[in-house]
């Protein structure tokens, strides 16, 4: 028989992470210095063959991303790990992965059961994680499940340094004349990075990881932990703690920040506390606010309404494809709905939905032809073609966010 194969399966808690459930599978989700589905890659020790997920996501295609499945395309030829994307395992342990039935637990709450080749968990635990019996072995791990989706920005810093004690790489290199590094903590430098003079790595409170063809522009200051993906610029300011993946192009102030990546901030404003989706460009002085007034905690929408999230500092929550006019100014715990265009001067109400058009809380519907033109042409740009099938899955999004 073939060696395992590994399924990450949203449930019902994943299934409400807008504003990105919208548009992706919550495996594709960065988290420190990974995204989830290569984290389960990593513990388990094997490859995951794709995601079990809402409907409208059937022809999901993004860049590197696995493929969406139904039950009816996994394969039958071999033994099955169901692998919640909420779990993650914490780095440094290998898991077990025995023949027979098997049932995986992170503080005791199921998050992963290994199933016979051709049988299928009960529906009550890819929903709910809810296992109506015994399921075979048990196999303790370390790790945790995550609750809210701005938990993977709020504790992604203390992630990244982690993952960076684990992931340190060999080539941690030298830094060239004119490049300055702070404090104790190692500064890992990837393959043809091009540093210009006067930029300083703050290493006093954590590690930090530069990948391969990043571009570090003059006047720029990276305090860690941080982590910045492959081929992604920073073209001068602040940045702090902040995490990135491939394609992020930034610029001003950035804190305690994740960027999926292919994603341009290319102008001065400040970012704050904010977790951004892929092929965002936020137009020159875009700023968010991270902090009320009154220093209280700030609320959130969900799609099951407002929710208190207990935290003083929270940012915005920035759906894919999300384009932003100059000089915009958003909202302590603004959550923009995927494909929104927003411009002027007036602050978009907290919660913005997908596939919006317009000023203040005056949105209508940014046309399904005029999106997926603007998402071909922002794509190209990074050398990405949008195939029929990206328009595919970009049009059941656009059905879905406005309510077809």
């Amino acid at each position: 028989m073939a060696q395992a194969g590994l399924v990450l399966f949203d449930d019902e808690r994943a299934r409400s992470w807008e504003p990105f459930a919208m548009t992706r599978p919550a495996g594709e989700l960065l988290f420190g210095t990974s995204k989830l589905v290569d984290r389960a890659e990593r513990a388990t020790g094997l490859e995951c063959v794709g995601y079990l997920t809402a409907e409208h996501l059937a022809d999901f295609d993004d860049v590197g991303a696995r493929p969406v499945l139904g039950f009816e395309d996994l394969p039958k030829d071999r033994n099955l790990i169901f692998w919640c994307s909420r779990a993650v395992p914490s780095l440094g342990q290998e898991i077990a992965v025995p023949d027979g039935p098997t049932t995986y637990l992170i503080d005791g709450q199921p998050v992963g059961i290994l199933v016979s080749a051709g049988d299928r968990p009960d529906p009550s635990f890819l929903k709910q994680l809810e296992l109506p019996g015994s399921h075979g072995a048990e196999v303790v791990i370390e790790g945790r499940v995550v609750h809210w989706v701005w938990d993977l920005m709020l504790e992604s810093p203390e992630q990244v340094g982690r993952d960076l004690e684990h992931l340190a790489s060999a080539d941690q290199g030298s830094l060239p004349a004119g490049v300055h590094k702070l404090g104790d903590y190692p500064v890992s430098v990837g393959r043809d990075v091009r540093f210009e003079p006067g930029t300083v790595f703050d290493a006093r409170e954590g590690p930090i990881r530069i990948e391969d063809e990043v571009q570090v522009r003059s006047f720029t200051r990276l305090a860690g932990p941080a982590f910045v993906g492959s081929r992604s610029r920073l073209l001068g300011g602040s940045y702090e703690q902040i995490s990135t993946g491939p394609y992020s192009y930034l610029r001003g102030e950035v804190a305690e920040t994740v960027v999926l990546g292919y994603t341009n901030k290319a102008h001065d404003g400040h970012i704050g506390h904010a977790y951004i989706g892929r092929w965002v460009n936020l137009g020159a002085f875009t700023t968010n606010s991270d902090l009320k007034n009154n220093y209280g905690p700030i609320k959130v929408w969900t799609p099951a309404g407002m929710q208190d999230t207990g935290h003083m500092k929270m940012g915005s929550l920035i759906g894919d494809h999300v384009k932003t006019g100059i000089g915009l100014l958003l909202t302590t715990g603004i959550v923009i709905g995927a494909g929104a265009m927003l411009y002027g001067s007036t602050m978009p109400p907290k919660y913005v939905q997908p596939f919006s058009w317009g000023e203040g809380s005056d949105l209508g519907e940014y046309r399904l032809s005029a999106f997926l033109d603007t998402a071909a042409k922002a794509m190209g740009r990074r050398g990405v073609y949008l195939d029929e099938r990206g328009r595919r899955y970009l049009e059941s999004c656009w059905h879905k966010g406005r309510g077809g």
